[in-house]
């Protein structure tokens, strides 16, 4: 692999406040293109004020529905992050992991939940 890229969260969002997954979105486009041309890459989180599971799932944890954990293992990595923001991280990347290991299931689960809430 060449060459490091460097994504700041904050230049992208345009402010430390993370916490729609259409901002990390963004932060996800970025990676991901990164990811296909075979760079590392570091996420910057410097200056990041507030941080949620739904832009660290739109940003982080769909990479896992396009690319294999070892890419995302070698080739990603994090700075400049708050000890809870990195364990909420960590649960998102497991989440993820584990739905794109298996998707049916979770979409089976998704629906038998919303039928148990119709029936009451």
């Amino acid at each position: 692999m060449s060459s490091q890229i460097v994504v700041m969260v904050f230049e992208v969002v345009g402010n430390g406040i993370c916490v729609s997954s259409d901002d990390g979105q963004k932060v996800h486009d970025q990676i991901a293109a990164a990811l296909r041309e075979k760079k590392k890459i570091k996420v910057s989180f410097l200056n990041v004020e507030s941080l949620t599971s739904a832009f660290l799932n739109a940003a982080i944890g769909q990479l896992y529905g396009k690319f294999s954990e070892e890419t995302i293992r070698e080739s990603l990595a994090v700075a400049e992050m708050e000890q809870e923001d990195l364990a909420l991280l960590k649960r998102v990347v497991e989440t993820a992991k584990e739905y794109f290991s298996d998707p049916e299931r979770f979409k089976k689960a998704r629906e038998d939940a919303l039928e148990e809430k119709d029936a009451d």
